[in-house]
C-alpha cells in the first residue's frame, strides 16, 4: 500500500485556515481520496488535554522552555497516534498547524532559541516533514479585527500586535527559506478566491494521485 500525503495549513491567527481545511477535505473525498483530518496541539485525547493547558488564559506566567516542551509532548503522541499510522494507511492527513507554528509562535514570539526547538524536531519527528505546507497569510491588524469578532481570546490570541508580527514574519521566513515545501496563500481574499489558490496548488498532487 502507497503512502498518504501529510499537508499542513498554517497561518497567524485569523487568516482563515481552518474554513480552507475543510473546503479541502470535501474536495478531496470527492475525488474518493480518503482524508484523516486533525490539528495541533492536539489530535489525540491526551494531545488535548494538552491544548487545553496551553491555550487557556492564567494567572501564572509559563516559562517559554515549558510551553516548548509542551508543545513538542502533544506532537510525540499525535504523531505516534494518529498522523503517522493515518499515512501508512494511505489516507492524506490534513493538519491544521505543526512544527512550523513552533517555529512562529516559540522562537519568533517568544523568542526561544531556534536550536532548542531544532533538537526537539529531531528527536520527536525523526525526519519526518509535511510533503507539502499551505501558510496562510494576512496583515496582522486584519487577524486582529477577526479574532475580535470571533469573541474571546485564547492565551496566545491575547499576546497583542508585536507578538504577532513577530509570528508573522518567522512563518514569511521558513517559506522563503523552504520555498519547496512551502505555498504561500493571501488571505485576504475571498473564501471563493483562496479555494481557487488552495486548489491550484493541490491539483498536482491529486492527479498524480488519482492517476495511479
Amino acid at each position: 500500500m502507497r503512502k498518504g500525503y501529510f499537508i499542513t495549513f498554517e497561518g497567524g491567527e485569523g487568516t482563515g485556515k481552518s474554513t480552507q481545511l475543510a473546503l479541502v477535505k470535501e474536495a478531496l473525498e470527492q475525488r474518493g481520496i480518503k482524508v484523516c483530518v486533525t490539528r495541533e496541539p492536539g489530535g489525540t485525547e491526551l494531545a488535548e488535554e494538552i491544548r487545553r493547558v496551553l491555550l487557556s488564559p492564567r494567572n501564572e506566567t509559563v516559562d517559554p522552555t515549558t510551553e516548548l516542551l509542551l508543545m513538542f509532548a502533544a506532537r510525540a503522541q499525535h504523531l505516534a497516534q494518529v498522523i503517522l499510522p493515518a499515512v501508512d494507511r494511505g489516507e492524506w492527513v490534513l493538519c491544521d498547524r505543526f512544527t512550523d507554528a513552533t517555529y512562529a509562535y516559540q522562537q519568533g514570539g517568544r523568542g526561544v532559541d531556534e536550536d532548542k526547538i531544532a533538537i526537539l524536531e529531531r528527536l520527536v519527528q525523526m525526519g519526518f516533514n509535511p510533503d507539502l505546507t499551505l501558510l496562510f497569510d494576512a496583515p496582522i491588524e486584519i487577524s486582529l479585527q477577526r479574532m475580535r469578532d470571533r469573541g474571546a481570546l485564547d492565551r496566545f490570541e491575547q499576546e497583542g500586535l508585536e507578538f504577532m508580527k513577530r509570528v508573522r514574519s518567522t512563518y514569511l521566513t521558513r517559506a522563503r527559506v523552504e520555498s519547496e515545501r512551502f505555498r504561500v496563500i493571501d488571505a485576504t481574499a475571498t473564501v471563493d478566491d483562496v479555494r481557487a489558490s488552495v486548489n491550484l496548488h493541490l491539483e498536482p498532487l491529486v492527479n498524480a494521485w488519482v492517476s495511479v
